[in-house]
């Protein structure tokens, strides 16, 4: 008998899979978003060097891009959990219910002020 694959096995067990699999399919499925490409191709090539031929610049740019969010994919998912225990705590939800319902305040405040 030949053991199961990986992919069963973690979908039989419940358990999580491999710590690649989200490295794995987070940049595919960013890269295939739509919003990517209108990304790239809209806003992305305006701050490019004007001296620079224009595939080196877009390179350049991807490039730049990438690693934002090999390091935002990298820094937000271990931040909420090193910071959980923390928050869970009265004196920190108390700050942050109250931070929460003056920016909720402070926004509907401009939308009211606001002419349109």
């Amino acid at each position: 008998m030949t053991a199961p694959s990986r992919r069963s096995r973690t979908a039989a067990t419940g358990a999580p899979s491999a710590t690649k699999g989200p490295w794995r399919t987070g940049p595919i499925s960013d890269a295939l978003t739509p919003k990517t490409a209108v990304f790239c191709s809209g806003p992305l090539p305006s701050p490019a060097p004007p001296r620079l031929p224009a595939a080196w610049a877009m390179t350049l740019l991807a490039l730049l891009r990438i690693g934002l969010t090999v390091a935002w994919l990298g820094a937000a998912p271990p931040a909420p959990a090193r910071a959980g225990p923390r928050l869970h705590t009265a004196r920190p939800r108390r700050a942050l219910v109250r931070a929460t319902g003056v920016v909720l305040i402070g926004f509907g405040l401009v939308v009211t002020t606001t002419d349109r």
